[in-house]
């Protein structure tokens, strides 16, 4: 019998769900909580100055914005890279 016609058992093989957790992804998935959590830890209010004008705002809402930019230019980058 060849390889392509062994019957498939339901409990044998592997499952398309455990391909899809990589050491990488795992990697990611824990940096990501690792993130948010240390952003959700730090609400007090701060004073941005941006450029001209001094914003207040929580520090939580500048680190989130900051994460999204950079994972943002991240993105970019890596696209770019790929053509």
């Amino acid at each position: 019998m060849s390889p392509k016609q062994t019957p498939r058992t339901s409990g044998g093989g592997t499952s398309r769900l455990a391909g899809a957790f990589t050491p990488g992804r795992i990697a990611m998935i824990v940096v990501a909580v690792l993130t948010l959590v240390f952003i959700f830890e730090n609400t007090r209010e701060v004073r941005i100055r941006l450029l001209i004008p001094e914003v207040t705002m929580p520090l939580y809402v500048a680190l989130l914005v900051t994460a999204l930019l950079g994972a943002a230019c991240g993105y970019y980058v890596a696209a770019r890279r790929r053509k």
